[in-house]
């Protein structure tokens, strides 16, 4: 029988239709064994999170998701895994010792305040060139920050603001032809037949999360506004998780054709200087990669856990939800070739669980790294504590 494990759900306190509690019940009801939150900017949801798992009976991992500055590094210049953005990474923290959570809170917080700053810029840049004339405005603080968690020690996103310009799309015109004219007309948008098709289906599902991925992959050029110093540089970040006991990870992407998701065009990110950036991550202080592997081709996928293998790099699997319209479970998690997955993530929570009685319990502590050499040892060792203490 498959274990079904997610280590990259988004709650309120960044982007997604769900709190903390609605996340963990949503996990278990779909049959995962664990859940992991993992919000943008912030862990302010985390210890919701943790109390909600131990009264659902469900094992639950905590981290968070920022970008990096890669300022001063080979990959200066070069696009990596950010679509919006040159010189800027996704990475992700995991398995933050509980004792830790408010550290990592307090250190976010100076970015989150800067990241403001920006968004109220980017929200001015679509009032003045995508809704002039249209008669729609948007208002930062009761469209965008009104449906976050930023009062609570949440994050604001691009998302937000794109889903603030949905709201304002849907009140302002039906759905359907009326909507399209608008898009293609006053807004001149260049709609795929796919993306047209969708829009005029005024009945569909999730409609309002259908747009807001249309008009994430089409528009967010036309108002993104380059992130500098909300982001830490990327060895700030290595330095910061691991002196908190936790895990810094590369979030990888892997050049797009056919989103998945729907909130991405087609676009080259990393794979053309993988075997350049798995040696460098290795070097800055990584302890890992997450993928997510319904996002890639299958070819991508071997090559990128054959270097994982190669550099010594724990393997952390988790699908990116954000919307209703996702399912939580990972259909490739069936597969016999992606079982390692399962075990990583109960090596995750085993080593969450053991740092959070002591840092220097957990799997990549100097004593631990001294004592199981071989990580592939440490990950056998630390899932059993994790099934263990479930």
């Amino acid at each position: 029988m498959a274990e079904y494990v997610n280590n990259h759900i988004h709650t309120t306190y960044s982007f997604s239709p769900y709190t903390p509690v609605q996340a963990v019940k949503k996990a278990k009801d779909s049959g995962l064994m664990t859940a992991g939150i993992m919000d943008h900017d912030s862990v302010g949801g985390a210890k919701q999170f943790i109390e909600a798992g131990r009264k659902e009976g469900i094992a639950t991992t905590a981290g968070f998701e920022c970008r990096v500055r890669m300022d001063g590094t080979p990959f200066d210049g070069q696009r990596l895994n950010n679509p919006d953005q040159i010189s800027n990474a996704y990475v992700a923290c995991h398995g933050i010792p509980h004792q830790h959570i408010d550290t990592a809170q307090a250190w976010l917080a100076p970015y989150r305040q800067r990241r403001n700053i920006r968004n109220r810029h980017m929200v001015e840049t679509i009032n003045g060139r995508l809704l002039a004339g249209t008669g729609m405005r948007i208002d930062f603080d009761r469209d965008v920050a009104g449906i976050s968690m930023c009062a609570d020690g949440g994050s604001v996103t691009e998302r937000h603001i794109t889903y603030a310009l949905v709201a304002k799309l849907l009140a302002h015109v039906d759905k359907g032809a009326a909507l399209v004219r608008l898009l293609e007309g006053e807004m001149g948008m260049h709609l795929s037949e796919k993306q047209r098709a969708a829009l005029l289906d005024a009945e569909g599902q999730y409609y309002d999360y259908t747009l807001l991925g249309i008009l994430k992959s089409s528009l967010i050029g036309s108002f993104y506004i380059d992130a500098t110093d909300e982001c830490p540089m990327a060895q700030e970040f290595v330095s910061f998780v691991r002196s908190i006991g936790a895990i810094p990870a590369y979030a990888y992407l892997g050049d797009v054709g056919d989103s998945v998701t729907g909130d991405k065009k087609a676009q080259r990110f990393e794979d053309g200087y993988l075997d350049e950036l798995f040696p460098w991550l290795k070097e800055a202080g990584f302890l890992a990669v997450t993928y997510m592997p319904t996002r890639n081709t299958e070819q991508q996928l071997q090559r990128v856990m054959k270097l994982c293998d190669d550099y010594a790099l724990f393997q952390i699997s988790g699908e990116d939800i954000n919307s209703p319209a996702q399912g939580f479970r990972c259909a490739a998690l069936e597969l016999p070739e992606y079982k390692h997955l399962v075990t990583s993530t109960w090596a995750l929570i085993g080593h969450e669980n053991a740092a959070s009685a002591d840092v220097e319990n957990g799997m990549f502590s100097w004593k631990n790294a001294r004592e199981m050499p071989e990580l592939q040892d440490r990950i056998c060792h630390f899932a059993a504590l994790g099934r263990a203490g479930r």
